[in-house]
């Protein structure tokens, strides 16, 4: 190997991120996802898992996954427009339909390729999207890949979003020369996350409908954080806030459902389109058969159990109660996630690895992921989580900070 050509690739960029306190390393846990987990041979309270709701070492559904491995064996062989697609995918699909009241639903290897590949296959270089400044980085990509003209609107500013939407129509009558009703072959599409995952508070559903359909444009809202999490039995954005659901709703099968993948769910139509244009989903090795089995078991698991959302929303008032009355200052969230913010990137960091020496893993998140200077402690809570360890890990975070 050229180690020369391999630095001058790659040494600056790593001097710099150990510089500014923004390098990465990976954390060995030597246990499975749960509440609790052993970290360097000490138990530690996990405070830091997208698996809301503790599904993963369930032992029934630990068993379904293992008996789907020994019908359908450990791959798919396939894309799933060749020799891939099977019962399992199939079953999986008409599911998530179900669970999200939609007419059809289309499952993705993961969620990052399923925002990509749907926004990439929606959008062109003559359309238009408008895209929250604080949306995920697999929608970002998405855009990008598009090659759409994009309008950043200020974080879930509707007036804002308004204003985009009113410069593009501009931009793009003034492009078709101000031609007689021009503006009805303009093409939009907004698209947000349900819940920021950095931040915890959730999209305005009602109001972001409401522009769409005043301006014609499509609306896309990608449910990662929100599936299993919000909601009275987790059905999401749409069923917390009692309305209509958007044209097109993204999801992941890895998070609260404990699985792993993503799907999109929406009209048939849109569902079929997507099948035929989406290039992540068209030029990829199927999901492995068990895997779908096991993410239909742990779906049907939450339909059967909407006690265990509720138990994930008793927790987190719970700890942000808890937090607030050692002196921190938090906001209320509807989410699973609390933001704690430091600032500075070294303190963050100090403060996390103090916690983790302590029995508390809670990680510093940095920039790029959150702007400079908004470093923070991101807690994200799990169903199972007692009293006792969320008052414990909130005196310990008070006195960390």
């Amino acid at each position: 190997m050229n180690e020369r050509i391999l630095d001058f690739f790659t040494k600056d960029a790593l001097e710099t991120a150990r510089a500014n306190n923004t390098y990465r390393t990976l954390r060995h846990i030597s246990s499975p996802e749960a509440s609790h987990v052993t970290i360097a041979g000490k138990d530690t309270v996990l405070l830091a898992s997208n698996s809301y709701l503790d599904l993963a070492n369930i032992s029934e559904l630990k068993q379904a996954m293992a008996d789907a491995v020994l019908e359908w064996g450990t791959g798919s062989g396939g894309a799933r427009l060749t020799t891939g697609n099977k019962t399992p995918h199939d079953e999986l699909e008409e599911f998530i339909a179900k669970f999200k009241g939609e007419e059809a639903a289309i499952a993705f290897n993961t969620g990052y390729m399923a925002n990509v590949g749907t926004i990439s296959a929606l959008c062109g270089k003559n359309d238009f999207i408008f895209s929250d400044e604080l949306n995920h980085a697999s929608i970002i990509d998405g855009i990008r890949l598009s090659r759409a003209k994009c309008f950043v609107y200020k974080h879930n500013d509707m007036a804002d979003l308004e204003r985009a939407i009113e410069e593009a129509k501009a931009e793009f009558c003034a492009r078709e020369k101000f031609a007689e009703n021009a503006v009805l072959n303009f093409r939009g599409l907004i698209v947000t996350d349900a819940v920021f995952s950095m931040d915890g508070d959730l999209a305005n559903l009602p109001e972001l409908l409401q522009i769409a359909k005043a301006h014609g444009v499509l609306l896309m809202i990608d449910e990662a954080h929100a599936t299993g999490v919000l909601g009275r039995t987790g059905r999401g954005l749409a069923e917390h806030y009692n309305c209509e659901h958007a044209d097109v709703t993204v999801g992941t099968l890895s998070k609260a459902v404990a699985a792993e993948g993503g799907f999109v769910a929406g009209f048939k139509q849109l569902i079929e389109f997507l099948k035929n244009k989406s290039r992540s989903f068209i030029f990829t090795t199927a999901m492995a058969p068990a895997v779908a089995a096991a993410a239909l078991r742990n779906l049907q698991f939450i339909d059967a159990h909407p006690e265990r959302v509720q138990q994930l929303r008793d927790n987190v008032k719970f700890f942000c109660d808890a937090l607030r009355l050692h002196g921190l200052q938090v906001s209320q969230t509807e989410s699973a996630i609390i933001p704690i913010i430091i600032g500075d990137e070294a303190k963050a960091l100090r403060i996390s690895e103090t916690l983790q020496n302590e029995g508390v893993l809670i990680p510093a998140i940095r920039y790029p992921t959150v702007a400079k200077g908004q470093a923070r402690l991101r807690a994200s809570l799990m169903a199972t989580h007692t009293k006792e360890e969320l008052e414990f890990a909130a005196a310990k975070i008070a006195e960390a900070i």
